[in-house]
């Protein structure tokens, strides 16, 4: 009787009121469906915002094309890069629930701070209407600029901590020891990308709209709201959530391995070797099965890897093996400097002119279409044709989202060199107008970004959270935002080295000045367009030899092997 209540409580889980959580009861498809809706309205305020920024900075905050490019991605990358933020206090001290709570409430505070700014006239610079793209107004002073920043660095704090832990909260809520809870995962990555892109789609049409035709403290207003309905929606799901039980520093267990790997490394050869002998054999796998038969890590079986010799000489505990393989994606570039582009054309369609910002529109559009194909339809043939439960590996799906942003990149060349060709050829390089050329030209590009990060977000959070160990999960998913960030750090500090390198040789920078019909940008996307297949390259080099750590439906009868038979030698002892 003791064992059967045992087997009904999920180990390693508690509910909301800190109680065991229980099969049945907590956990699945309900608990995580629950994380789907408030990501779609979590990506709606940080990308209402984050879509248009580039232009209220520009227009409103009187900064330079290039140095509101420069800031947007900043503020970005920040953003993602306080993921891992989040994502470590998730699995040492907090839980990705307490995480959640914490971080939108920190966003909701400075989105009421930017709220209040745009509100407040005094607190704004005054309007300036430039007499052609060729002049430009004052800056923002000093005091102004602070209360921009805090504000927008206080949403960037709040957006990593969701990032951080809205995902992993989704994910732990399926059994990874059976292939149906695995399945049912994989399912959500999709659909938590799906929803993604349902938030930018009303963040890039209704609340564009908004913020160009009704004034920014109406777009971060109703922005502010938004995020503060999103705390009791995700209360509602409490009952049926199952949270993880924080198991300490990850980053304490790492400098641990490899402390004592070094300290193991300076012994002498002899005493090493007869102290690898017992400690990687015997006392790793008695440890091995204890957990496996207390149940605490699912189905993760461990074994020690030769391509990790010098740390397993400090496997007296578990093992650890490295997981940051994630990728630059130089690419998020595209995105601010494609507004600016869009802003030059003509943006109507018929008798409706469509805000700049509203272009990712077209990228969302796809992916809402493609991710359910992808799930419903290519996924099941693709495990019919490889007899695999994934079908597609992650690093697979990964490697295809960056042949997508290769293609993005030389489309985006292409489309300048047009859109420049016609503003010479009618005469407006200096003009305010609109050139006679549709935008429509400047979606292509963002078609195949979609795809890219269809591919390339739902396959790194997928892996990373799969391969991670089980004390690691929430801080190894956050690395999927953080291959975003280092692409936006990376981005603004490409756009300076090509305009300090390119003004050696010319008067001029490729990237500099207020208007954007000077700028060399078709050199700069095809500058990216071979960084991102130099990326690509460097991707494969360390994909190929990548060896996955998770279980795998072909081993299951062997791994079942092994816990049996190390469960009978444990009762035997």
């Amino acid at each position: 009787m003791e064992e059967r209540h045992y087997s009904d409580k999920w180990e390693g889980y508690v509910d909301w009121r800190n109680r065991p959580a229980l099969r049945g009861k907590h956990g699945g498809m309900v608990a995580a469906s629950f994380v789907l809706v408030v990501e779609i309205l979590e990506n709606l305020t940080y990308l209402a915002n984050a879509s248009n920024l580039v232009l209220y900075l520009s227009k409103f905050m009187h900064y330079s094309p290039s140095n509101s490019a420069n800031m947007v991605t900043n503020f970005m990358g920040t953003a993602f890069l306080l993921a891992l933020l989040g994502g470590f206090l998730s699995d040492a001290f907090f839980t990705t629930y307490c995480i959640y709570l914490i971080s939108a409430t920190i966003e909701f505070l400075g989105l009421l701070m930017l709220t209040v700014q745009a509100h407040i006239p005094s607190l704004t610079p005054s309007a300036c209407t430039p007499i052609n793209r060729n002049t430009s107004c004052q800056q923002v002073d000093a005091g102004k600029a602070a209360i921009l920043f805090a504000g927008l660095y206080l949403v960037a704090l709040g957006v990593g901590g969701i990032k951080g832990s809205l995902p992993p909260h989704g994910a732990e809520q399926f059994d990874e020891d059976t292939t149906r809870g695995r399945k049912q995962r994989s399912t959500f990555f999709n659909y938590y990308v799906f929803c993604l892109s349902c938030g930018g789609l009303i963040a890039v049409t209704f609340m564009v709209w908004i913020e160009d035709n009704k004034g920014w403290h109406w777009g971060f207003g109703i922005s502010t709201g938004i995020i503060l309905v999103t705390i009791p929606i995700f209360l509602l799901g409490s009952s049926t959530y199952r949270i993880k039980i924080p198991t300490g520093s990850p980053i304490t267990t790492i400098f641990k391995v490899l402390a004592g790997a070094v300290c193991t490394c300076c012994t002498s050869t002899t005493s090493r070797n007869a102290i690898m002998s017992t400690s990687t054999t015997s006392t790793y796998t008695t440890e091995t099965g204890l957990e496996e038969k207390n149940g605490k890590n699912g189905a993760e079986t461990h074994t020690t890897s030769e391509d990790l010799r010098f740390l397993n000489r400090a496997a007296i505990g578990r093992p650890f093996h490295q997981l940051l393989q994630c990728t630059i994606k130089e690419v998020e570039e595209l995105s601010t400097f494609s507004v600016q582009q869009a802003a030059t054309m003509d943006t109507r369609i018929g008798s409706f002119t469509v805000p700049p910002a509203s272009l990712p529109v077209f990228p969302v559009i796809f992916i809402m279409i493609l991710a359910p194909i992808y799930n419903h339809i290519i996924i099941p043939l693709a495990r019919k044709a490889t007899g695999t439960e994934m079908g597609i590996t992650h690093l697979q799906r990964i490697g295809t989202g960056l042949v997508f942003s290769i293609v993005a990149m030389a489309v985006a060349a292409l489309v300048e060199m047009k859109r420049k060709k016609v503003a010479m050829q009618s005469g407006m390089i200096n003009s305010t107008e609109p050139l006679p050329i549709t935008f429509l030209w400047v979606a292509l590009q963002y078609m195949f970004l979609g795809s890219a990060d269809l591919f390339s977000l739902a396959g790194m959070m997928d892996f990373f959270f799969t391969e991670a160990p089980f004390s690691m999960k929430s801080l190894a998913t956050a690395l999927s935002w953080t291959s975003l960030a280092i692409g936006y750090y990376f981005s603004s500090v490409l756009v300076s080295i090509v305009n300090k390198v390119t003004s050696t040789f010319r008067h001029t920078p490729w990237l500099y000045g207020s208007n954007l019909n000077h700028y060399h940008l078709e050199r700069f996307y095809w500058l990216m367009c071979i960084l991102s297949g130099l990326n690509f390259l460097h991707y494969l080099f360390w994909a190929s030899r990548y060896k996955y750590q998770s279980t795998w439906p072909g081993d299951q009868e062997e791994i079942q092997i092994r816990v049996n038979s190390s469960e009978l030698q444990l009762s035997h002892s």
